[in-house]
């Protein structure tokens, strides 16, 4: 299995800055991946501060 996490920095909050943002954006799923069973399959999307969509991260089969 392989754990994937995705963020386009070209669509983060244009008021913050890309470096705190996507650190936000880390520490937030890293404390909530608890509450997932991450099995293959397994996908959410992700959110900047102003709550828009801008990645996901998901659970892939395989190794590469």
């Amino acid at each position: 299995m392989k754990f994937v996490l995705e963020v386009d920095l070209a669509t983060l909050n244009p008021d913050a800055e890309a470096t705190p943002e996507l650190g936000r954006i880390l520490r937030y799923w890293a404390g909530n991946l608890h509450h997932y069973s991450l099995t293959p399959g397994d996908t959410s999307a992700l959110y900047d501060s102003a709550y828009r969509e801008v990645g996901e991260w998901r659970i892939e089969c395989g190794g590469q």
